[in-house]
C-alpha cells in the first residue's frame, strides 16, 4: 500500500470503531426502555390508583369516567376481543380496561397525549395508538347496535311522538347540527378541508331524537363544506 492507501484504509477504520461504539451505547441506552416513573404505572397510575379508589365513590367515578363502573365493564366486555393483548417476558400488556379508560379520559376532556401520559403513566407514543385502535373497536362493536337509524314509517312515527310529548314540538323527526372537529392539514388537499372558521376541519353531522339518543351521524365531510352541502351530500346517501 502506498501512504494515501494507508490513510485512506486508517480513516475506515476508525470510522467503523465509531460506528461500533455508537450502536453499542444505542444499545445500552434501549436496555433502559422504560423511565422509571412509567415503570410504577401499575401502582402508581390513574387506572390502578386513582380510579381503584373511584370505585367506592360512585357519583366522582360517573364524574371522571363519564359513565357508572357497571357500563364502564359492559363496555369492557364486549370490546375485550378486540383490544386484548398477550403479556412478553419484558412486561405486562395493558389491559382492555386500562386502554379503555385512557381513551374515554382523552375523549371526555380533549386532554393532550402528553397530558395523559402523565396521569396513566403510559408513554405518549403508545397513547397515540392505543386511542385510535379503542375509538375503532367500539364503531366496530357498537355503531350498529346503538346509532340505528329510523327503517320504517313506524319508527319515524313513534319519534315524532316523542318529540311532541317530551318537547311539545309538532312533526319533529330529529334534532340535526354539524360540528366542526379541529384536523392537522392533511397533505396535498390544498384548502378542501380549510373552513370559514380559520382552521381545517372534518364535519361531524348528526341527528338526535327526543331522549338526546343518537339516530344518525356522519362523519368526515369536508371542512370546507356548508351545512347545506353536508346535508345534501347525507340526503344523497339515502337517510
Amino acid at each position: 500500500m502506498n501512504d494515501e492507501e494507508d490513510v485512506a484504509v486508517a480513516c475506515l477504520c476508525v470510522l467503523n470503531v465509531v460506528a461500533i461504539a455508537r450502536r453499542r451505547r444505542g444499545q445500552r441506552r434501549r436496555r433502559m426502555w422504560v423511565k422509571p416513573w412509567i415503570a410504577n404505572r401499575e401502582s402508581e397510575g390513574s387506572f390502578h390508583k386513582l380510579m381503584k379508589e373511584l370505585e367506592q365513590d360512585p357519583e366522582h367515578y360517573k364524574n371522571y369516567m363519564r359513565m357508572d363502573l357497571c357500563t364502564f365493564e359492559e363496555l369492557v366486555t364486549q370490546l375485550e376481543p378486540l383490544l386484548k393483548k398477550c403479556d412478553t417476558p419484558m412486561r405486562n400488556a395493558i389491559s382492555p380496561s386500562e386502554q379503555l379508560a385512557v381513551t374515554l379520559r382523552f375523549l371526555a376532556t380533549g386532554e393532550s397525549y402528553t397530558s395523559l401520559q402523565y396521569q396513566f403513566r403510559i408513554n405518549k407514543g403508545t397513547i397515540s395508538q392505543i386511542i385510535p385502535r379503542v375509538c375503532k373497536a367500539i364503531s366496530e362493536t357498537l355503531s350498529h347496535e346503538f346509532i340505528k337509524c329510523p327503517t320504517s314509517e313506524e319508527e319515524w312515527e313513534q319519534i315524532a311522538h316523542e318529540f311532541w310529548v317530551k318537547w311539545q314540538l309538532p312533526n319533529c323527526l330529529g334534532a340535526i347540527d354539524g360540528k366542526h372537529v379541529r384536523i392537522l392539514h392533511p397533505p396535498g388537499s390544498g384548502s378542501d378541508y380549510f373552513n370559514n372558521k380559520g382552521f381545517f376541519s372534518i364535519v361531524l353531522l348528526a341527528v338526535v331524537g327526543a331522549r338526546s339518543e343518537f339516530i344518525y351521524a356522519d362523519v368526515g365531510c369536508q371542512g370546507r363544506i356548508s351545512d347545506g352541502g353536508v346535508f345534501r351530500n347525507t340526503v344523497n346517501t339515502g337517510v
